[in-house]
């Protein structure tokens, strides 16, 4: 036996019934059974999702994106969905499967990148919904796929987003059906389309709990503070970003407030009493205010400022309010659930200047601003001698400083309230601004008989520029006549989201 034959012997072995061909020779064994027994013993491969970090989808479509996302996260799958991304109830079917692995979405059809996808994949199972079992087999003959019925609709959640990465993208389109791939890695997708305030409740709390955000789309200079405010997630009292929602017609909201000075009550119906019963007074007051399916938050207006009829140290005609006489009240409207407007009565002081001494308490979320320029004078003017005016130019310095403190400290919309009962209390009304930041609302706040308001009303509200703002109303109890009822405020047009009562 030549050399080769001594150290290699070739032998056939029967063991437990399987046939096995074994070549021995020193230190080298080959067998069939042996090779078995280790591959058995090998665990399966870990498939479980790894994106990179700071990946981003850069594909435009769906489908696109189901492939990219699937590529940058998964090295193989044990399983894997398949939908098409215009069928949201197939999507909904399949991602409610709980599949371990990724959902890849079909544009028009199976194309060479998705095929591609799924044989280096290699996935044991393949979940499918909506698609022909036809097309199924002729696109994938070698390999079983189990198809499941439509879910009603693509209502399928995970139990718990808090904490989830959250990708922000900017179409509609896009973001529905990439909701569902991107769940398959355990990130969430939210649709930017409009200002990210007015995002529904649960988008907005998976964007402020998540460990990480990326911006998927081009975000202009406003939705980039938005985010900031919708990250930090302080909300306002009732809940919300957003005071009055996204326009006049849709306000969602209406403020009933409690007017006057905290240290007397010959001011008006908040200083009868201290602010928690002012708060308990307040339910009464607003009673029916809701009528028209308003949600109605409750308001302190507190005269911050009081126009006097002496001109005191200052010179100004104004009487300021200490701070620690204000802040019991705004203390006990946040543990209440209070909005608080500081109204300023400025005399013949600027109202930026006298806003600025109260910014510690307007960088609170639920603090709004309120400007009456029936006592703003001009120089040598005194009061009751003649009604004040200011221009829209002073109120937009007083608007760009209040909506810097709202960009500032990431605050919800803040309120800006300008006072106004005859045309010449505001001159260049139509060029007051509006920017997102703030909410708006001209208020109506004269007196006297209920035909005589109506009037008021219907000229202040005629002009073009009235559609630019939100609109108020005030009831006073002692100098109308009668004092106008919820049914008769709530049927004015526009209709006001700012009632206050003196």
């Amino acid at each position: 036996m030549s050399e080769w034959c001594r150290r290699l012997c070739c032998r056939i072995a029967i063991a437990g019934g399987c046939v096995a061909l074994v070549l021995s020779a020193p230190g080298l064994v080959f067998g069939a059974s042996p090779l078995f027994a280790e591959a058995a013993a090998r665990p399966e491969p870990d498939c479980s999702p790894r994106l990179p970090e700071g990946f981003r989808v850069s594909a435009a479509s769906p489908a696109a994106a189901s492939i990219e996302i699937s590529r940058a996260a998964f090295g193989c799958a044990h399983e894997l969905g398949l939908a098409f991304a215009d069928d949201p109830g197939a999507i909904s079917a399949v991602a409610s499967q709980g599949i371990e692995g990724p959902l890849l979405l079909l544009g028009s059809g199976f194309n060479a990148a998705l095929v591609s996808e799924i044989e280096r994949l290699a996935p044991k199972r393949i979940v499918a919904a909506g698609i022909d079992e036809a097309l199924l087999r002729y696109t994938l003959p070698a390999r079983e796929v189990e198809q499941l019925p439509d879910a009603e609709g693509d209502d399928h959640r995970p139990e718990e987003a808090s904490g989830r990465p959250v990708w922000i993208v900017g179409d509609d389109g896009l973001a529905a059906p990439l909701a569902a791939v991107a769940r398959q890695i355990g990130v969430e997708v939210v649709a930017a389309t409009g200002d990210l305030r007015a995002l529904p409740p649960a988008a907005r709390d998976a964007i402020s709990g998540a460990a990480v955000v990326e911006v998927l789309a081009d975000l202009d200079e406003d939705a980039v503070w938005q985010l900031d405010v919708v990250r930090r997630g302080t909300e306002l009292p009732g809940g919300g970003l957003m005071l009055f929602g996204p326009d006049a017609a849709n306000p969602g909201r209406r403020m009933v407030a409690a007017y006057g000075h905290p240290s007397t009550s010959a001011l008006g119906v908040l200083g009868e009493q201290g602010p928690e019963a002012a708060a308990d007074r307040l339910l009464g007051i607003a009673a029916g205010y809701g009528a028209d399916g308003l949600a109605v938050l409750p308001a302190f207006e507190v005269i911050a400022t009081v126009a006097s009829a002496f001109a005191g140290a200052d010179g100004d005609y104004s009487s300021e309010t200490p701070k620690d006489v204000i802040r019991p009240w705004i203390e006990a409207a946040a543990s209440r659930g209070v909005y608080v407007v500081l109204d300023l009565q400025p005399g013949r002081s600027g109202f930026l200047a006298q806003a600025k001494m109260y910014e510690e308490f307007l960088a609170m979320p639920h603090v709004g601003l309120a400007l009456d320029p029936e006592w703003r004078l001009k120089p040598h003017q005194k009061h009751l001698a003649q009604i004040g005016t200011v221009d829209a130019a002073e109120i937009n310095e007083v608007s760009d400083w209040l909506a810097g403190i709202v960009r500032r400290h990431s605050l919800p919309q803040k309120l800006l309230v300008v006072h106004q009962f005859r045309h010449s209390m505001i001159t260049n009304r139509g060029q007051i601004d509006t920017p997102l930041e703030l909410a708006v609302v001209i208020h109506m706040d004269g007196q006297g008989s209920l035909g005589a308001k109506y009037s008021t009303w219907n000229t202040l509200t005629a002009p073009d520029d009235a559609a630019r703002y939100f609109w108020g109303w005030k009831n006073f109890y002692d100098e109308d006549f009668p004092t106008a009822s919820p049914p008769q405020v709530l049927g004015l047009s526009p209709t006001p989201v700012f009632v206050s009562f003196q």
